[in-house]
């Protein structure tokens, strides 16, 4: 991992993932996880941008005007953090992320956030595809359980496992909390 040109990528850590609405969650320890990661980061003075989801729908947990829109205060960007608004999935669409890794000489992107098939996984496939060095980490993001299109019920470890499997080596290469903080300790 190139320790200068690397930066911190947090998706999603809002309050709009507390709402019940979403059901059964696994790796309920993702947050702690990725605010030991800032921690590490911040101590060593690279870049962390937070990527922070907005709807314009007035009855949506993630619009402006609602409680859900915050990021959680685990993660609470600084001053001196870039905070990038997204409409849709993905981090790069719509938004000057991938401007601003350029502009910055970033080569690697660590990612972490919520949730891991939607939002994690389309902005870590997106990061592949544009050719930056991608590492996810598998527990510092969670997932939902999800019914299919033929009504089958999917625990959320299993659409956890399957998401983070459709990136594993392909798209990024996926470590641990725990491996990360021992590769750049």
């Amino acid at each position: 991992m190139d320790k200068r040109n690397q930066a911190l990528i947090i998706i999603d850590v809002q309050k709009a993932f507390d709402d019940k609405k979403w059901g059964e969650r696994n790796n309920l320890h993702a947050e702690e996880n990725i605010s030991e990661i800032l921690t590490l980061w911040r101590e060593k003075g690279w870049k962390v941008i937070h990527i922070q989801h907005m709807s314009d729908n007035p009855d949506s947990v993630f619009h402006p005007k609602n409680a859900g829109f915050a990021i959680k205060k685990l993660v609470e960007p600084t001053a001196e953090e870039v905070v990038i608004t997204k409409k849709v999935n993905s981090g790069f669409i719509g938004t000057n992320l991938e401007e601003y890794l350029k502009q910055n000489d970033i080569s690697t992107v660590v990612i972490a956030g919520l949730t891991t098939p939607h939002c994690v996984s389309t902005t870590t496939r997106m990061s592949g595809n544009l050719g930056f060095n991608t590492y996810l980490i598998s527990d510092a993001t969670a997932a939902f359980g999800m019914t299919d299109q033929n009504g089958t019920y999917y625990d959320a470890e299993v659409i956890h496992n399957v998401s983070i499997a459709t990136l594993h080596e392909e798209f990024a290469k996926i470590i641990t909390t725990e491996q990360l903080v021992n590769e750049l300790s």
